[in-house]
């Protein structure tokens, strides 16, 4: 999550931690929770990271906490754009294409697509082989839980099918530069 904080502080400029909660909802919601609470956490380590600062403004008679991205902070949201995916890959790679034009470079941003092209392909290809095992040991399954295994594997099916249109889908974007 600091990250994407990151990001939308150097798209925004400075921000209020109730401006980012709504820069949130409107935008990264979408692929990432974060509760007033998460935002608050996560703001307070990257003040203790020297990530970001803090200036207090006076703004209609009450006092309001202003957080702006530093040069450290800057630094370090641009290594994690370029850094290989880790986490849940689905929010790793919509936080990075949902800030993909901070990246200035045309060919910078196509290698960074790619990248999530290459790593969607290694699940894909960790979940059809898992997929195949799964099929050789059919057989084996009680009928008691056969009802149970197709559930199951229906799970898995769903995953196959989300990455492969996923596949499609970032291959084809890292096509149009």
């Amino acid at each position: 999550m600091g990250n994407v904080i990151l990001g939308l502080l150097l798209l925004l400029g400075p921000q209020t931690l109730y401006s980012l909660n709504k820069q949130f909802q409107q935008g990264p919601s979408l692929f990432y929770r974060a509760s007033f609470g998460s935002l608050q956490s996560a703001l307070k380590a990257l003040l203790a990271a020297g990530s970001v600062d803090v200036h207090e403004r006076v703004e209609g008679g009450r006092a309001k906490k202003a957080y702006e991205i530093t040069d450290a902070g800057s630094v370090a949201f641009h290594a994690w754009i370029r850094s290989p995916l880790g986490g849940d890959l689905e929010t790793a790679a919509l936080s990075r294409l949902f800030l993909l034009g901070l990246v200035e470079d045309r060919d910078e941003r196509r290698g960074i697509v790619e990248g999530i092209v290459g790593e969607i392909g290694r699940e894909l290809a960790e979940l059809e082989a898992f997929a195949r095992v799964l099929d050789e040991q059919e057989p084996t399954i009680p009928p008691a839980y056969r009802e149970v295994f197709r559930y199951q594997r229906a799970t898995l099916d769903y995953g196959v099918v989300a990455h492969r249109s996923a596949l499609e889908w970032f291959t084809a974007l890292a096509g149009e530069g």
